[in-house]
């Protein structure tokens, strides 16, 4: 299926305003689907692309939820969080938008082209700084990722190093005075490193589903039915390895049940795919784990 390309420029029909307090010199925007979606607000939810379950599933949640409200979801379009997040939107029925770094009439990473297909289709666009039939050059890639914070009104960052590019976009919408949520993560996980430091220098913490939803309804004006913002079951061992990555010796010197109950749950665990076993004998939570992670009081 073809798909309108556009080529925007300042004062065009569809041309994204809300820019201007990131560019001093208004960017020609090439893209492929809906000009008319880059002047709604949007929610930009970006992180790692070496992602973790919890990570992915974050992002994941995150897109859903906004999609419930009518937000629009803008990404990267890489692989791990920025994918989760348009396709947690775009099969809750909602529009997307994917900034590439490269031009918008091609695929990057080959692994999210199913997301490239389907934003257009759905009333969402591809866009890019880089003319047509670009293909990736390193230098695109900072572009890009000022351009989302740019045509973003809040910011969700799902999972990070401390050193990346999600970080660098994160920079750039604060110094921009946008809305910057981020999820907590171990302090023994690398790729929470960004997202704690960004709580730690003002970014606001989100809780879970329902915190999220809360920030969103302030940001944006829009309304959720706490019903839909449901937070699954969780048990006591998930709890324990959402923390970090166990051994079935290690959790049974930190849970109070017997030894033969946790290999039991482990393995029931292991069966459904809640969790997976590790080369070096721990467990660790998979996404659809973390779908049976909520908060327990």
């Amino acid at each position: 299926m073809e798909f309108e390309r556009f080529e925007l420029n300042e004062g065009d029909t569809g041309y994204p305003i809300q820019i201007a307090d990131g560019y001093e010199k208004l960017p020609v925007i090439y893209g492929v689907g809906n000009r008319e979606i880059l002047q709604q607000p949007m929610l930009a939810i970006i992180g790692a692309r070496r992602a973790t379950p919890y990570g992915i599933d974050l992002a994941y949640q995150a897109g859903r939820l906004a999609a419930q409200a009518g937000i629009t979801v803008v990404s990267g379009g890489a692989m791990g969080c920025d994918h989760a997040a348009s396709r947690g939107a775009l099969e809750a029925g909602g529009t997307s938008v994917i900034v590439s770094g490269i031009g918008a009439d091609l695929v990057y990473p080959k692994s999210s082209e199913d997301i490239f297909s389907w934003v257009p289709r759905t009333g969402g666009a591809v866009i890019a700084l880089e003319s047509w039939g670009q293909y990736v050059r390193r230098y695109a890639f900072p572009k890009r990722n000022r351009l989302i914070a740019a045509l973003a009104t809040s910011l969700l960052v799902t999972e990070a190093g401390k050193h990346s590019g999600t970080m660098t976009t994160a920079d750039a919408a604060m110094r921009m005075g946008r809305n910057i949520y981020a999820y907590p993560g171990s302090v023994y996980s690398a790729t929470s490193r960004g997202t704690n430091y960004l709580i730690a220098n003002g970014a606001e913490l989100i809780l879970d589903a329902a915190d999220l939803a809360s920030r969103l309804s302030l940001d944006f004006g829009v309304h959720f039915n706490q019903n839909e913002v449901k937070l699954p079951r969780r048990g006591e061992i998930l709890s324990a390895l959402v923390a970090n990555p166990y051994s079935a010796r290690e959790l049974a010197s930190k849970i109070t049940s017997t030894p033969l109950t946790i290999i039991d749950t482990l393995t029931m665990y292991e069966e459904e795919g809640y969790i997976v076993r590790m080369l070096d004998g721990r467990y660790t939570v998979t996404a659809r784990g973390f779908h049976a992670i909520g908060t327990k009081e």
